[in-house]
C-alpha cells in the first residue's frame, strides 16, 4: 500500500513498530471493539484434546490422593492437612490453566494495515513499517505470527498445546503459575505415594486402602508415573520461563538469536513487568484481574478462534 513519506514492506520478522504503538481500538471496526469484551479461545483439535487430557490427569491425581490414600487413613489431621493442601494446589493449577487458555496472549488485530491507520501513526519520512502478509496487520516490535492461532502475537514465547494457546505478552504470568502449581502438586503426590507404600508394606494392604491390594498398587503406580512426568516437564518449563523473563528474551528470540533492538528489562524489572507491580502474594494469585465477560459465540468462516 503506497503512502507518501513512508514505505510498507511485507515481511515476517524484525518489525520496527514500537510496542507502545499499539493498535487504536477506538479506530477499529465495531466488530473488533465488540470482540475485545469476549473470552479468547482457539479451536484447535490437538490443543483441545491436550487441554482436556490435562484436566483429566489432574482429576485422576486428586481422586487417588483423596479416596485411595487420605480418606482411609486413621490419622485424621494427616488426612485433613494433606487433603486441603493438595486440593488447593490442584484448584490453583487448573485456574491458572484456564486463565492461560482463555486469555488473549497479545494478538495484533487482523487487517489493521490500512492507509488510515498508517497515517495515524505519524511516521517520519522514509521510515519503514512491516506488515504480516498472513493476517494483514502491522507488526509491532517483538511480535511473531503463530501458524496455529493464525494471528501475530506480541512477545510470543511459544505455542503450547497443553494450554491450547500461545504464551505471549498478556498470559505469560498465568502460564508460569500453571507450571509452578503443577510441579508443586506433583511433588506432593509423589511424597504421599511414598508414604502410602511404606504404610501398606508395614501393615496390612487390606487396611491401608478401601480398594483391593492389586487395584491400589496399580493406581499408586500410575500416579507415581504421572507425578514424575508432570514434575519433570513443568519444572523445566517453569525454569525456562523465569530465565526468559529475567533476561527479557522470549524462547523464539533465543532460538533465532535475534539481536535485541529494545531496551531490556532485566531480573526484577522483567518480573514486575510480567506479574504486575512489586513483589507480593498477588503474584501467586491466578484470579487477579479476573472479570466475567459476555457469553456469545462469534462465528467467522475460516477463523480458528471464537469468543464465548
Amino acid at each position: 500500500m503506497p503512502s507518501s513519506g513512508h514505505r510498507l514492506r511485507d515481511v515476517e520478522h524484525h518489525p520496527l513498530l514500537s510496542e507502545n504503538d499499539s493498535y487504536d481500538s477506538a479506530a477499529s471496526s465495531p466488530a473488533e471493539a465488540d470482540a475485545a469484551d469476549r473470552v479468547w479461545f482457539i479451536r484447535d483439535g490437538c490443543g483441545m484434546i491436550c487441554a482436556v487430557l490435562t484436566w483429566l490427569l489432574v482429576v485422576y491425581a486428586d481422586f487417588v490422593v483423596t479416596f485411595v490414600m487420605l480418606l482411609p487413613s486413621k490419622d485424621f489431621w494427616y488426612s485433613v492437612v494433606n487433603g486441603v493442601v493438595f486440593n488447593c494446589l490442584a484448584v490453583l493449577a487448573l485456574s491458572s490453566h484456564l486463565r492461560t487458555m482463555l486469555t488473549d496472549p497479545g494478538a495484533v488485530p487482523k487487517g489493521n494495515a490500512t492507509k488510515e491507520y498508517m497515517e495515524s501513526l505519524q511516521l517520519k519520512p522514509g521510515e519503514v513499517i512491516y506488515k504480516c502478509p498472513k493476517c494483514c496487520c502491522i507488526k509491532p516490535e517483538r511480535a511473531h505470527h503463530c501458524s496455529i492461532c493464525k494471528r501475530c502475537i506480541r512477545k510470543m514465547d511459544h505455542h503450547c498445546p497443553w494450554v491450547n494457546n500461545c504464551v505471549g505478552e498478556k498470559n505469560q504470568r498465568f502460564f508460569v503459575l500453571f507450571t509452578m502449581y503443577i510441579a508443586l502438586a506433583s511433588v506432593h503426590a509423589l511424597v504421599l505415594c511414598g508414604l502410602q507404600f511404606i504404610a501398606c508394606v508395614r501393615g496390612q494392604w487390606t487396611e491401608c486402602s478401601d480398594f483391593s491390594p492389586p487395584v491400589t498398587v496399580i493406581l499408586l503406580i500410575f500416579l507415581c508415573l504421572e507425578g514424575l512426568l508432570f514434575f519433570t516437564f513443568t519444572a523445566v518449563m517453569f525454569g525456562t520461563q523465569i530465565h526468559s523473563i529475567c533476561n527479557d528474551e522470549t524462547e523464539i528470540e533465543r532460538l533465532k538469536s535475534e539481536k535485541p533492538t529494545w531496551e531490556r528489562r532485566l531480573r526484577w524489572e522483567g518480573m514486575k513487568s510480567v506479574f504486575g507491580g512489586p513483589p507480593s502474594l498477588l503474584w501467586m494469585n491466578p484470579f487477579v484481574g479476573f472479570r466475567f465477560r459476555r457469553l456469545q459465540t462469534r462465528p467467522r468462516k475460516g477463523a480458528p478462534e471464537f469468543s464465548v
